[in-house]
């Protein structure tokens, strides 16, 4: 029986060796980098790498978990204090690192035992076996060592860490030769901690940033009066002088130069702020007491920094935006008014309402873009978020099928020119001067100053009273007494002279139309004029005419009669 035993465990020993250095040269795979979260669906034990600090620097960087629930870094960068305050205190401190090797053989469970299998005799034959298997799977086994660095200071011993296989993996090395560049990635850093503290080494760090904080304020005063150049260039170009003109090239091309000095001056803002922020960091880490207060800098404005980068990016894209739209719509105003030189007031309009519609279309894609890359660098995956505004807009979509019409239909109505802001128009019934449009919605301001507000899907049948020019259109009631020739010679005199008044004639188009008597009513026989005038100026021509009319008739003693009631009273027409 012994002998049966001797040779299972002969036969399990020449199997193991010859299976151990078949499976030393097979390529090792990490799943975890295949695969991430396969093997640790627990996102807080998936491995990541954290540094031990030495005077704000990074000396070496671990592998721990997320949650690092052993606070093996915690221990250790205590572990380094401990080691770099007994040595900096000492000038002449020796210092030593050893790598010891810690022996770690696998435990296996024993196989219990009981009165059952000891009963009999083929029990005992079995636990036989099995002792000889124990005994031969134990030779078999191959010792894991794990180096362990301690630092001897003036013959005082300092636990420093223990290397493990995920150290090794860290760097893509084994753990011997891992242990060995932390070993001297230790005494390096603790060699120049000492170095920096001596005096030699302070004196020259504060030359240097006495010079450097020079060299800032000086840079500093040169970017400020910059800025203020800059800020006087912008504040000329939005007064009344630049602004208000009557060429709508000059305006779209004022506001085009106004948000290109926008750029300008934020960016030297920018530049302002990193030179200041990035020179204070630079002094902080000139020394090696203030270097821990860089590193801390560092890591807790990190996220604001790049929030901060992403919103003044995102502002400086849509000024940018806004200089392209002006260029674009001043090109194309330029164009339309070669080709049609009488209707620069239409094309102030219609320039105003594209520009205005682009610019808030282009303002609030840029904000969506931005609001994504700030929540991708904040950490955010915004994978799923996509996702779901995928879904969600195509939910919306087909439950909002009336505001996809309104835009449709408004893209339609800026494109076909229908109107613009600064019209005036009537839309079923009610009408007004149009404040604002956009892709969904139309504001008017009505005659009594209520804002009146039409989907764009609304609008099939619009009046435009003011595209190009408008019309005064009057009916005059003479009596039937009257002259007839007279009454009409001497309006056509009254709108003749109106339209050669100096303080007419720039409203006035053409010659006025007199079109002779036009209706036989109940007031009396009506005279028809037509005035073409610039448009939105019709009914202040409209006004000054009905005047001019009733100072005329009454000098030539020709009565406007009131309005007639076949019942026999009389009452006026308002």
């Amino acid at each position: 029986m012994r002998f049966w035993s001797w040779a299972i465990a002969g036969l399990l020993l020449v199997t193991s060796w010859s299976v151990v250095p078949v499976q030393a040269q097979l390529p090792t795979i990490d799943l975890n980098q295949v695969y991430p979260g396969l093997l640790n669906p627990n996102p807080e034990d998936q491995v990541v790498a954290k540094c031990v600090l030495l005077d704000g620097n990074c000396l070496v960087q671990l592998a721990v978990t997320k949650s690092d629930k052993d606070n093996r870094i915690e221990t250790i960068q205590n572990n380094l204090n401990k080691i770099s305050e007994a040595y900096l205190q000492e000038p002449n401190a020796q210092l030593e690192i050893t790598i010891e090797k810690q022996v770690v053989r696998e435990k296996r469970q024993e196989p219990e035992t009981t009165a059952e299998n000891q009963s009999t005799v083929e029990e005992a034959i079995e636990e036989a076996v099995e002792e000889a298997i124990e005994e031969a799977v134990e030779e078999a086994i191959e010792e894991k060592r794990s180096p362990k660095l301690s630092v001897i200071v003036n013959q005082q011993k300092f636990d420093f860490l223990t290397v493990s296989e995920q150290d090794a993996q860290l760097k893509g090395v084994d753990i011997e030769t891992r242990a060995e560049s932390i070993r001297e990635q230790l005494q390096a850093g603790l060699e120049q901690a000492k170095y920096e503290r001596q005096v030699k080494f302070l004196v020259r760090q504060g030359l240097m940033a006495v010079g450097t904080s020079l060299a800032i304020l000086v840079i500093s005063l040169l970017i400020y009066r910059q800025l203020r150049k800059l800020e006087q260039s912008k504040e000329r170009l939005i007064s009344s002088n630049s602004f208000v003109s009557n060429t709508i090239m000059t305006r779209l091309n004022q506001r085009k130069l106004w948000n290109l000095r926008e750029v300008q001056y934020r960016l030297y803002q920018l530049v302002l702020m990193g030179l200041l922020g990035g020179g204070s960091l630079f002094l902080l880490g000139l020394f090696p007491y203030t270097r821990g207060i860089q590193f801390l800098i560092f890591e807790g404005l990190q996220i604001p920094f790049r929030l901060g980068i992403v919103t003044l990016g995102t502002y400086l894209l849509i000024r940018l935006s806004y200089a392209l739209i002006n260029r674009s719509t001043s090109a194309l105003a330029q164009n339309y008014y070669l080709l049609n030189p009488e209707a620069i007031t239409r094309l102030q309009l219609r320039v105003t309402t594209i520009s205005g519609v682009t610019r808030g279309i282009v303002t609030v894609s840029l904000i969506a873009i931005g609001m994504l890359v700030a929540l991708s660098v904040a950490g955010i995956n915004i994978g799923p978020l996509l996702a779901g505004a995928g879904i969600i807009g195509l939910a919306v979509s087909l439950a909002s099928q009336n505001l996809i019409k309104d835009a449709i239909n408004g893209f339609f109505i800026i494109l076909e020119d229908q109107y613009a802001v600064g019209d005036i128009i009537v839309v079923g019934d009610v009408g007004g001067l149009v404040e604002n449009i956009n892709l969904r919605v139309t504001k008017l301001r009505d005659t009594r100053g209520r804002l009146i507000t039409i989907p764009n899907s609304e609008v099939k049948i619009v009046a435009n009273l003011s595209s190009n020019w408008s019309r005064v259109d009057i009916s005059i009631p003479i009596s039937y007494e009257a002259d007839a020739d007279q009454a009409i010679a001497l309006i056509n005199q009254v709108a003749q002279l109106m339209s050669k008044d100096s303080n007419w004639e720039e409203r006035i188009l053409g010659k006025p139309e007199v079109l002779g008597v036009d209706e036989f009513g109940d007031r009396g026989v009506f005279v028809r004029i037509w005035i073409k005038t610039k448009p939105l100026q019709q009914w202040n021509v409209e006004r000054e005419f009905r005047r001019r009319i009733k100072v005329a008739f009454d000098e030539a003693n020709i009565t406007i009669p009131a309005h007639i009631d076949f019942r026999g009273d009389f009452k006026r027409d308002h």
